[in-house]
């Protein structure tokens, strides 16, 4: 027929190039169509349309004779099939590209879309499910799953209007269904943190999208920027955010550490009263001195009116010790969960500095953390080691609570320091600043600050009482527990 009479199916899959087209003109030019085109015609049209595939090879030849004007080009050799319905016909064209598998994903995508659209002007069902439609593509010879077409219709409505050039380039399946995944951990973490409604949400992912849309499409990039708009909308710690959304992404869910609010300390107070200035002490010691009150030896007799028996002071500094500690405890608590560590504290609500660290770092951050997350998860590991004393406490008074069969208690009871280092990272503490101290959100770092100042404040309270921090009768007490 002459070539007058084709012109390009309208529901082509293909929208963009093939990738073949100059070969494919390359090869006709020369040795001319060597398989005749399968067509249809509608019913009251003029034209026919490739039935199966075949408007690469039709374009190519209106280009020729275009071209030449050549009536080798002019004339087409056809097969022709009858007309059933649209369905058929994009079915037909869909089976083909998916045979010879050059079509991109997008295309696949909007042709699928086309197809629901059209199945339900011909049928008497309104609204067609994605499931429903998954079992008619089968039926009619083209297998294709109910997961596979909701990635489609998620690329095609909320992604192809964002990163188009991206999706055009070739952007594949798995990486649409990182991208869904992401937007959806994305969201959790926005719902989390009460950083708006669920559209403030959708409308940050969006501009953040198209940012980042370009053909060499890199979505390392797209979440970077995500975990920068979390961490900074939420204050709190990037690495937080990292671990959080490494959480969702794998299917664990979130995890968040529940902790007690900081209780307030008041200042510490004097162990006895003063005595008024000029006052004079009823009771004196042998060889007329005074006894200095601030002594833990002082002892005031029956009667006397130099201030509290030492008993009393006691009780009371030690119930000051254990709300240090806790408050040591809970700010412990509150900086490791944004990193992750929460789940290697536990608490001493009457001994040492209030908590205790149970193991090192997880081993698998050094293999999913780059290399300057490891090394402020080391630095804070670190840091908070020193406050809980773990090197520098007596190994008895550590061992009861470090989880038996890890590297740590191997380290701590051999007191084999150079094993522990080596399992973490332990950076230059000249870059410690950098690593840890500056990229700590505000609020991490005023409690890392309080934490260190707590831990002063609890051995200055028991260097000024003469209470020991470590005590011998705690360690016996955790043994007994089992702990």
């Amino acid at each position: 027929m002459p070539l007058s009479d084709l012109q390009p199916y309208e529901h082509n899959p293909r929208h963009g190039s093939n990738a073949e087209y100059q070969r494919i003109k390359a090869s006709i030019r020369s040795q001319g169509l060597d398989q005749p085109l399968v067509v249809t015609q509608r019913p009251g049209d003029k034209h026919y349309v490739p039935l199966v595939g075949g408007n690469t090879r039709l374009k190519v030849l209106q280009e020729l004779y275009q071209e030449t004007r050549d009536e080798r080009f002019g004339t087409v050799n056809c097969v022709y099939r009858p007309w059933t319905d649209e369905s058929h016909v994009l079915l037909a064209h869909l089976r083909e590209n998916e045979l010879r598998g050059n079509l991109i994903f997008i295309d696949k995508a909007l042709a699928v879309l086309d197809l629901k659209a059209i199945l339900e002007s011909e049928s008497r069902e309104r609204q067609i499910t994605l499931r429903r439609l998954a079992k008619i593509m089968t039926h009619r010879g083209l297998s294709i799953s109910h997961g596979m077409i909701s990635r489609m219709v998620y690329a095609a409505e909320r992604l192809l209007p964002l990163i188009p050039l991206a999706l055009n380039a070739g952007l594949g399946r798995p990486q649409v269904q990182k991208i869904h995944a992401l937007e959806n951990a994305f969201l959790e973490l926005w719902q989390r943190h009460a950083l708006g409604s669920e559209t403030e949400c959708a409308e940050t992912f969006s501009a953040l999208c198209q940012r980042y849309d370009s053909p060499d499409w890199n979505l390392q990039l797209l979440r970077n920027a995500l975990e920068n708009e979390l961490a900074e909308a939420a204050d709190v710690s990037l690495h937080s955010i990292r671990l959080r959304l490494d959480d969702l992404l794998s299917g664990r869910g979130y995890s968040q550490v529940v902790v007690e609010p900081l209780v307030s300390v008041p200042d510490p107070e004097p162990e006895f009263e003063p005595a008024p200035q000029n006052a004079v002490c009823e009771r004196e010691p042998a060889g007329g001195a005074t006894p200095d009150l601030g002594e833990p030896g002082a002892v005031s007799e029956p009667g006397a009116e130099c201030g509290p028996t030492p008993s009393k002071s006691k009780i009371k500094t030690r119930n000051e010790l254990d709300s240090l500690r806790l408050r040591a405890f809970t700010l412990a608590v509150r900086v490791a969960e944004h990193y992750g560590l929460a789940e290697l504290i536990v608490q001493l609500p009457e001994q040492g500095l209030g908590f205790m660290l149970t193991d090192i770092p997880p081993p698998e951050l050094r293999d999913t953390l780059d290399p300057s997350m490891l090394a402020e998860v080391s630095c804070l590991w670190w840091q908070l080691a020193a406050c809980a004393e773990l090197t520098a406490a007596p190994p008895q008074h550590v061992i009861p609570y470090l989880a038996p069969d890890s590297m740590l208690h191997a380290a701590v009871s051999q007191r084999d320091y150079d094993a522990l280092y080596q399992h973490v990272w332990t950076l230059d503490p000249g870059q410690w600043g950098s690593q840890l101290w500056h990229p700590l959100s505000g609020t991490d770092w005023r409690d890392l600050l309080e934490l260190m100042s707590t831990y002063r404040t609890i051995h200055d309270t028991a260097d000024r009482t003469g209470i020991a921090v470590w005590s011998d009768k705690e360690v016996c007490d955790v043994h007994q527990q089992g702990l």
